[in-house]
């Protein structure tokens, strides 16, 4: 076969074959396929499409690019994602709850896409975190500790970690065939029994359409569930931060305080809990999502998840004191200062993604593959939608690497907040359910 010919047939609106879209995977895996070919090829997917034969082929040619795990564990092996928002920790406090439930979590993790934030990239604000690690060493730490979050190896969906890296940089990351392929051969990969996804819809999402967001979450489930995995979705509203904090390791520090009870923001608490829920009846380890919320609240509650993500981050390389004294080691900004209110009245418009790119900006994201990242920068103490304000009260906190760089985020974040009279309609958190 010729990739010339692949991507005319596509860029043409023709289908693909199983064996034409199996060759193009295989030839992303082993470098055969160009960089170039790849974003011609998720340029052409784009802008025709796929239709379920050949989402469902690409999805299972993405993961048979590698290995695919078997698992013998006392527990089900379950995994959440995802599919990118501003301020979106929940990985970090919900895999060692599922784990404290009796779940096993290989969560395979990316890195930022355009404006939101990647889970890898927290993590690797960890000093000694080690995110890119070998998939026996995957399986130890989660048969160990019940959780490892970890890159995808050279061994995992080789395919997908070509072209995900294709997508961030040719503008191609909001196709919904390829958002699915990418996040299932990866979890289909780990050998999961059981998954939840987060599908995000408003200003800070790749979808920001209600309607599209349900395409893709009834498209997730549907090639996750014909592929062997009970496979459940919940849309949720990303019209603002669903943490008080953007930026790597300020989503870190976050998560700390909430895993240690320090300070929890509501929106978060409410989402990490709803999946987790959702996620442990579906393996098994409740009858129904209302007890499997109680179970995920009461491992937050009692500590045991917190004293779980310590056990991960010790076993992958990071400090063994690191929920103790997370200060200590994450990284500090040079230049910290707030942001305030130009008017006083109530935030009724954030636009989300300016936020996220707002960060990007700073350092904290990449505007092409290869750019190194300063961890430490980003947006604290975010305020929400329907907060009041007095003129001259914080909206937020900028950390920046210098004086130019924290004003330039300052624009942008006024530009991103609209202050008013009018109390803004509140807006439900969980839209809906598939699956």
């Amino acid at each position: 076969m010729d990739a010339r010919a692949v991507i005319a047939r596509k860029r043409d609106g023709l289908e693909l074959s199983g064996d034409e879209i199996r060759w193009f995977a295989n030839g992303l895996a082993d470098n055969t396929i160009t960089d170039a070919q790849a974003g011609a090829f998720a340029m052409a997917v784009l802008l025709n499409g796929m239709n379920e034969d050949e989402r469902v082929a690409l999805t299972l040619a993405m993961r048979d690019s590698g290995d695919v795990q078997n698992w013998d564990l006392p527990g089900p092996v379950l995994d959440k994602h995802s599919t990118g928002g501003v301020g979106d920790n929940t990985s970090l406090m919900l895999a060692p709850a599922l784990a404290v439930c009796g779940a096993y979590v290989p969560m395979i993790s990316g890195r930022g896409l355009g404006h939101t934030g990647g889970t890898l990239d927290k993590f690797d604000a960890i000093p000694g975190y080690q995110t890119e690690v070998s998939v026996e060493k995957m399986r130890e730490v989660t048969a160990q500790t019940g959780c490892a979050i970890v890159s995808a190896t050279g061994d995992i969906a080789p395919a997908d970690k070509r072209l995900y890296g294709v997508r961030d940089v040719t503008a191609t990351v909001e196709s919904i065939d390829l958002i699915t392929a990418s996040i299932l051969s990866k979890k289909l990969a780990a050998g999961l029994e059981g998954l939840v996804l987060d599908v995000k819809t408003g200003s800070g999402a790749f979808i920001s359409d209600g309607q599209e967001a349900e395409k893709l979450a009834q498209t997730l489930v549907s090639v996750a569930s014909g592929a062997g995995c009970k496979t459940t979705a919940l849309i949720t509203d990303m019209n603002e931060p669903l943490a008080s904090s953007v930026g790597n390791a300020l989503e870190v520090a976050n998560a700390v305080a909430f895993l240690r009870g320090d300070a929890v923001d509501s929106r978060l608490w409410d989402v990490t809990v709803a999946l987790g829920g959702a996620l442990l009846e579906t393996g098994g380890l409740c009858e129904r999502a209302a007890e499997g919320r109680a179970m995920i609240a009461a491992a937050f509650q009692s500590g045991a998840a917190g004293e779980k993500f310590g056990q991960m981050v010790a076993a992958l390389g990071g400090p063994n004191d690191f929920v103790e004294n997370a200060s200590k080691y994450l990284p500090r900004a040079s230049v910290v200062d707030e942001i305030t209110a130009p008017r006083s009245g109530f935030v009724r418009v954030i636009e989300t993604q300016a936020l996220g790119l707002a960060v990007v900006e700073l350092g904290g994201g990449r505007h092409k593959q290869g750019d190194k990242l300063d961890y430490c920068v980003g947006l604290d103490q975010v305020a929400g939608l329907g907060a009041h304000v007095e003129k001259g009260d914080p909206i937020a906190i900028v950390h920046a690497a210098d004086r130019h760089a924290l004003e330039a985020a300052r624009k942008s974040v006024l530009d991103a907040f609209d202050i008013g009279e009018n109390i803004p309609d509140e807006m439900p958190l969980i839209l809906k359910k598939v699956g």
